[in-house]
């Protein structure tokens, strides 16, 4: 059997002192108007460790500077042809960030932003994300259920795993 190529990637469970989370709305050109909200983060480059790349990627979209080494929450693989483009899928390992309100505004220029497919960014509580009804999606879709378990339970004993 042949190996999968999986992009690795980091993300963010930026939390708030109310509970909301931090997301960026990705606007995904094919299939045209497809919205998905996911927490910030990017692709974990050659020769960098998850928490450098996770401490970079918050720099560079939202602004966030994080000195500690955030707890590891939750692990996600999915395998679907065309999920990430020249890749058999990803996994995201996403960490756990707490910190007050703040605007997102990172070191990237909009256009920049533009280029890797972000258009905004919202701080959203949970019961806002559990009641979502339209054509936006979240990453993971099972983001409510999952967020709703990290906050009344606190940082899991190992991440959780799950697909998309």
């Amino acid at each position: 059997m042949s190996s999968l190529n999986l992009r690795h990637s980091v993300r963010a469970v930026v939390l708030d002192e109310n509970d909301r989370i931090l997301l960026c709305r990705f606007a995904i050109p094919e299939p045209a108007g497809t919205v998905v909200w996911a927490a910030p983060g990017g692709g974990v480059e050659r020769d960098e460790t998850a928490l450098a790349a996770l401490r970079r990627e918050l720099h560079e979209e939202v602004g966030l500077t994080v000195d500690t080494d955030p707890p590891h929450v939750w692990h996600q693989q999915v395998v679907a042809p065309g999920h990430a483009a020249g890749y058999d899928g990803v996994v995201n390992d996403y960490f756990l960030v707490r910190t007050t309100s703040f605007h997102p505004r990172g070191a990237m220029s909009d256009d920049e932003l533009a280029a890797e497919n972000i258009d905004g960014f919202r701080w959203w509580r949970l019961g806002d994300i559990a009641d979502c009804r339209g054509s936006e999606l979240f990453s993971p879709r099972d983001l409510a259920s999952l967020l709703a378990a990290l906050i009344a339970g606190g940082v899991p004993g190992s991440p959780v795993s799950f697909g998309l």
